[in-house]
């Protein structure tokens, strides 16, 4: 398995580098490369489920020299979190870019290009072990979505695309701010130039540093997931995006945000981050997101603004599981992120669906559309059921480990999320209801129900679905090491104080 982390990270670059050989008067063939490319990508990401070790820390790594005189390093590594969102980015991209077949009809080599371009700087955000380098490809996603809300999206597609670059690349100029501040910081200790992660692991701060670095990796990675009340930039993103732009944002980019608070926040942070003041902070703003996110969606008339603020309201739930600060919220917190990219990216593909048949996202020119898509009716049934958290389906699972994570924090925390599973689900039965029952209109009478190809994308969504739900064992041992890695840090001796098994103590 040497190299098999390059091999994952550059094979979507491969395929775009043959992408840019074909003449773009050749559509089918564009078409055909670009989905066998992103599929391939999927392919190589798969040795990486058989061979990754539950009872140790970063595997398959990788060093080489980049820029020495900085202490920066092309230093790559994954542990089973990392390893969920890579297995998660190489299907949602490779779906994404299938949904795409007859959605887009214009400029398509741009088009394709720029999602492989996107696939690599994702999948280099959830390897990157050097700090650096993970800056680079967390800049490196901005460019390409950037280009396919403003060139594929919809008529307020530039005003969208735009504010999307604003809100990020603020937060990101002061995470880098953050990153400088452990460089120096480190430098002032030890007398090394470095990047490398574990090493600025080892650096002491003030605590009032800590402090002002924590709020400003805050402001890079709230943005990013989004948090209220950094979340406006994320409705109009969403809107106007092309389905397969709004799929991969909801399912794998929102992800980054989350992903760098447990990566970066906590484990380099910790006092910082179990500063009380901090935590009612962070919980405040999820629970406020939750039930602000779910009011929001039950007033919406268009089908795809509804969905984008149910994101707001379950990255509340995934943001509050990490702040709890517990096994069971983080652990819930980083499946519950698993889980949205999977009911969510599969919300936005069905409104894609309705869309490419009627070009119209208003809720209410929608109705009766059991008797002319039973197929499609029933996917809708499964991922609202997914979304709301019905038991035996997935949702259910992290979401009621985030809710005995919060509860073991505060019983406040746990009512205020409960009352945001009820909100979530009155807005995701009452789309269902006014869309897919009662009489079918005149313009929805010649709809078609689901092709094969469209079968063939929800397929292994509803898989997962059931697989999260009704057998999680093999997921949360997967993230038991990392979550008591996590803890440890930042909760030093909660295992030990609680007489529970520490998953660090047992290497397997």
């Amino acid at each position: 398995m040497d190299h098999i982390l390059s091999l994952i990270l550059f094979t979507p670059l491969a395929g775009l580098l043959i992408l840019l050989l074909i003449p773009s008067r050749h559509e089918r063939a564009v078409k055909l490369w670009a989905n066998a490319a992103s599929l391939a990508g999927f392919l190589v990401c798969l040795p990486l489920v058989f061979a990754f070790e539950p009872g140790r820390d970063f595997q398959f790594r990788e060093t080489a020299a980049w820029i020495p005189s900085l202490g920066a390093s092309y230093r790559l590594g994954i542990d089973g979190y990392g390893l969920l969102l890579v297995e998660l980015t190489g299907l949602l991209g490779f779906l994404s870019i299938l949904s795409s077949w007859s959605a887009i009809q214009h400029r398509l080599k741009e088009y394709y290009a720029y999602f492989l371009v996107l696939q690599v700087g994702m999948l280099g955000v959830f390897m990157a072990l050097d700090f650096l380098l993970f800056f680079v490809f967390w800049e490196l996603v901005l460019v390409p979505m950037y280009f396919i809300i403003g060139i594929w999206g919809g008529p307020r597609r530039v005003y969208a695309a735009i504010k999307f670059m604003i809100y990020t690349l603020i937060g990101s100029v002061l995470m880098l701010l953050g990153i400088l501040t452990l460089h120096f910081q480190h430098f002032l200790q030890y007398r090394v130039h470095t990047f490398d992660i574990a090493e600025l692991m080892r650096t002491s701060l003030a605590p009032g540093m800590q402090w002002w670095v924590f709020w400003a990796f805050f402001l890079g990675f709230a943005v990013k997931v989004p948090m209220w009340p950094l979340h406006t930039w994320l409705p109009d993103a969403h809107v106007e995006a092309p389905t397969a732009g709004s799929v991969i944002l909801a399912s794998v980019l929102l992800k980054m945000g989350t992903y760098g608070f447990l990566r970066f926040s906590l484990p380099l942070l910790p006092d910082a981050a179990k500063n009380p003041a901090v935590v009612n902070i962070m919980a405040v703003l999820s629970l406020i997101a939750i039930v602000y996110g779910a009011l929001v969606s039950l007033m919406q008339k268009d089908w795809k603004k509804l969905v984008a603020y149910s994101s707001v309201s379950h990255l509340g739930f995934c943001t509050l599981g990490i702040f709890a600060l517990n096994p069971l919220g983080i652990a819930g917190s980083i499946l519950q992120q698993i889980n949205h990219g999977i009911s969510t990216g599969m919300l936005f593909l069905i409104v894609g669906v309705v869309y490419e048949r009627r070009h119209t996202r208003e809720i209410s020119e929608y109705g009766g559309l059991l008797r002319v898509m039973p197929v499609f009716t029933i996917v809708f049934l499964i991922t609202a059921l997914s979304s709301m958290g019905m038991p035996p389906l997935n949702g259910f699972i992290g979401e009621i480990a985030i809710l005995q994570g919060a509860y073991q924090m505060s019983l406040n925390w746990a009512v205020w999320a409960g009352v945001g599973i009820a909100l979530g689900a009155a807005y995701l039965i009452w789309l269902f209801q006014r869309t897919m029952l009662g009489e079918t209109g005149p313009k929805n009478q010649g709809m078609k129900d689901l092709n094969w190809r469209e079968i063939a994308i929800f397929a292994p969504l509803i898989a997962l679905v059931f697989w999260i739900g009704l057998y999680p064992k093999p997921f949360f041992e997967i993230l038991d090491r990392p979550v008591a890695r996590i803890v440890e840090r930042v909760r030093p001796g909660y295992y030990a104080e609680r007489k529970l098994p520490n998953p660090l103590l047992t290497v397997r």
